[in-house]
């Protein structure tokens, strides 16, 4: 059973709560981030939220990165979703951690699209 993507969903806790907020510094993770994984980007949807927290999303010809920060909680939501056996995913879950500073992180993985009798199903792993 092969699976169309692998989706990894970060938690990020106990983050430095100043890049949180810096919007800039975000999105250059990302774009690292992708850079790692061996994606290629091809668009970007950033928002900052008042008083602070940013959602941000990077699609990727291979599915897509996404960002949700709580600087107030010093926590951060990342996922990765990657179609195909080009990218590797996990290679920006170890940069991602340092960069946001986490003290407490972990990260699961689904496995997306898998085909079974023309049916799709998830599976954790």
């Amino acid at each position: 059973m092969n699976a169309l993507g692998r989706h990894l969903l970060i938690e990020l806790k106990d983050c430095n709560t100043e890049v949180l907020n810096d919007l800039d510094f975000l999105k250059r993770c990302l774009h690292d981030a992708a850079d790692q994984i061996g994606a290629t980007v091809v668009k970007e949807c950033f928002y900052e939220f008042s008083p602070h927290g940013i959602s941000g999303v990077l699609v990727i010809s291979e599915s897509h990165l996404c960002i949700h920060t709580w600087p107030e909680h010093s926590y951060a939501a990342i996922d990765i979703f990657t179609c195909g056996d080009s990218v590797k995913p996990e290679r920006a879950v170890n940069p991602l951690v340092e960069k946001l500073g986490s003290k407490n992180s972990s990260f699961i993985e689904l496995k997306r699209g898998i085909l079974q009798n023309n049916r799709v199903s998830c599976e954790l792993k």
